[in-house]
This record gives C-alpha cells, sequence and structure tokens, in this order.
C-alpha cells in the first residue's frame, strides 16, 4: 500500500490533515481494539457516528479520547450521536451541535459541528450519521448542505455514516456539492460495511472546492493496523483520508 503522507504544516501556511470517519457503535464492541485502531491511523481529526448518548456517555467519550491521545472537540450525546475528536494541533474557533427535526416513531439524527484552525488553515467540521428512512436521509442531506454553507468558511470537511450508496440519492445529492475524497484519490479499500464482509460503501468524507485530496479510503494494510482488531473493534470499517488545506 502507498503510505498516506503525514500530518504537517507547509511553509505557507497551509495544512496536511489526517481526517478519520467511524461508526464505533455507542463503543459495545472491543474497546481496545477500537482504540488501537484510531491511534494507528494518526488522525488531527475524527468524525465519530454512533457515540455513547445516554448514561454516562462524556466519561466513555473522554476515555476515547484518552486512549488515543486526542481530545474531545464537540457531540456525543448532545447531538444524538456524531462526535468530533481532535489532535492538540486545533485551535478551536467554535462548536455547536444540532438536533435535527424528528419523525415520530424513528431514531433522533444530529450534526456535530466546529470550525478549527490548523496551521493557518481556517476549517468547517461536520460529522453526521444520516437517517435509514430514504426519504427522511435525503431531507438530512440538503440540511447538511446548508449547515455547511451556514458555517461560512473558507473550507469544510464533512465525514459520517450516510446510510446510503454512492448511487443513492442522498449520496448523490451530497457528492453535487462537496467532492467525494474516494472518488477524487482512492487509496486504501472501499466498502466499509461490514467489516467481516466488506460489500458496500456507506461511509464517506467530504471537502469542499479549494481542498486537495491526498488519499481516501479504508486503511487496510496501513502500518498498526491488525484485520482482528478491524473486526473486533465495531460493525464498520473506518475511512481515512489525507488532505492539503490552503490557508486562509
Amino acid at each position: 500500500m502507498i503510505s498516506l503522507p503525514d500530518s504537517r504544516t507547509e511553509p505557507d501556511g497551509s495544512a496536511v490533515i489526517r481526517v478519520l470517519s467511524y461508526n464505533v457503535r455507542s463503543m459495545r464492541d472491543d474497546r481496545e481494539a477500537l482504540a488501537r485502531v484510531i491511534r494507528a491511523c494518526q488522525p488531527d481529526l475524527v468524525f465519530v457516528q454512533e457515540a455513547p448518548r445516554f448514561f454516562r456517555w462524556r466519561k466513555r467519550a473522554a476515555w476515547l479520547a484518552a486512549r488515543t491521545d486526542l481530545v474531545v472537540l464537540g457531540g456525543g450525546g448532545t447531538a444524538a450521536g456524531p462526535l468530533l475528536l481532535c489532535s492538540l494541533r486545533a485551535t478551536v474557533e467554535r462548536t455547536e451541535d444540532v438536533l435535527l427535526p424528528l419523525t415520530p416513531g424513528l431514531h433522533r439524527r444530529g450534526f456535530a459541528t466546529a470550525v478549527v484552525r490548523i496551521g493557518g488553515a481556517r476549517i468547517g467540521l461536520l460529522s453526521c450519521h444520516l437517517s435509514l428512512q430514504a426519504d427522511e436521509r435525503l431531507a438530512q442531506a440538503g440540511m447538511l448542505l446548508d449547515r455547511v454553507r451556514a458555517m461560512k468558511v473558507p473550507h469544510a470537511v464533512v465525514a459520517g455514516d450516510l446510510n446510503d450508496r454512492p448511487q443513492g440519492r442522498s449520496f448523490r445529492r451530497i457528492a453535487k456539492e462537496l467532492r467525494d475524497c474516494w472518488a477524487v484519490k482512492p487509496w486504501g479499500s472501499e466498502y466499509t460495511s461490514t467489516p467481516g464482509d466488506p460489500h458496500q460503501r456507506i461511509d464517506a468524507i467530504f471537502a469542499t472546492e479549494g481542498v486537495e485530496v491526498l488519499g481516501c479510503g479504508v486503511p487496510l494494510g496501513l502500518p498498526g493496523i491488525e484485520e482482528s482488531d478491524l473486526r473486533a473493534a465495531t460493525d464498520h470499517l473506518p475511512v481515512l483520508a489525507a488532505l492539503r488545506v490552503p490557508a486562509s
């Protein structure tokens, strides 16, 4: 496997960052395996879905951050599951947890959002986990794009579990306005579900125009990552991307 670039700040202030998106299934599986996978990816930013959101959820989010040498940026129970973690490279400008309209009989959904600075780059972030119901999911894709525009930032990264494949209406709606990083520069493996039988890509990382994609995909074969850990950690495979974000 061709290695992804390491994180760094360029002389012109642009930031090369590693971004990880991961559905952790409320940390109900092997938490130590989960932490090992995240640490091996050496991310600057982690977009988590299905973070613990009920009893003592903050304590469990703090445990995950501590075990992966990261800090909690925002989200979790207050965003109905999406969570953001970051390394100490990030200077936090603001965070906001967004709850989406509740459809009776369906799970509550939300976005974990933030604006950070890394090097000379100012970046909007949004972690999402869209609905299983097709019409609600399509509406949420539109709300996601509205939220990105409302951040009023020069560059943004969106990542999450879309519960939709690239041919689906919701995935296509997002990819029409944001760049699907796997499609731009595939790296590693494509399919994210399920670890025991990868056959579909329902998790993705997107970036706005101007963000250079240096590689994106499931980090199978990355040094430090064991397939046994990927199978034990949760019911999704992670997506890792290296991006170069221009100085703002």
